[in-house]
């Protein structure tokens, strides 16, 4: 494992808009936000009947999910799914890859979402995340710092490869405009600024 990608981009797609919505599927990478290289990958489509013992389904996404492509929503018709307990296992093992628990850095987007929902689907299947609660970053605040800081949107101005509202490819385009963000804080930026 190189350690250099210390950071992973989490993304999940849900049935739910709270902190304990039901989990589809979880998607990440690891990357490296100062040199946008991304490493290794996870995926995993979780069993919906499983899901629903541990959260909570809301009328509004799954509404929001019947609008969506057939790409999109093929994610509800795999077979190869497992209990969430299973999936959060191997979520757990692809993470062990970073050693040492306080320097695994884990991305959501929203400070409320990603992060929240799967920290509450440990907590509800009597689990411990593999991350330290003050590694948890927000994507969204960092969107927010280059539209309004820098003057950049490389969230719409980087072209989506692969199937939007997938977990994977989700994570994979997250990660890639949060390091272009991190690239124009380069040393000097400041001083330029001033």
């Amino acid at each position: 494992m190189n350690t250099e990608l210390n950071d992973v981009m989490l993304d999940l797609e849900t049935i739910g808009q709270h902190s304990n919505a039901v989990i589809v599927s979880i998607g990440a990478v690891f990357f490296n936000p100062l040199t946008g290289n991304i490493g290794a990958e996870f995926y995993q489509v979780i069993d919906i009947e499983d899901a629903m013992k541990y959260g909570e389904v809301d009328g509004s996404t799954l509404k929001w999910w019947m609008k969506k492509s057939d790409e999109a929503r093929s994610v509800f018709n795999v077979n190869d799914t497992m209990p969430l307990k299973d999936a959060l296992l191997e979520f757990n093992e692809w993470m062990y890859q970073i050693e040492g628990f306080r320097n695994r850095v884990v991305w959501g987007n929203g400070a409320t979402f990603d992060n929240t929902i799967l920290t509450n689907a440990y907590k509800a299947t009597n689990m411990t995340k593999p991350w330290h609660f003050r590694n948890d970053r927000d994507v969204r605040t960092m969107v927010d710092v280059g539209r309004r800081v820098l003057g950049i949107d490389p969230k719409k101005s980087n072209a989506f490869k692969g199937n939007p509202h997938n977990a994977l490819d989700d994570a994979k385009h997250q990660a890639k405009y949060i390091s272009d963000i991190y690239h124009q804080f380069k040393p000097g930026y400041w001083d330029a600024q001033i």
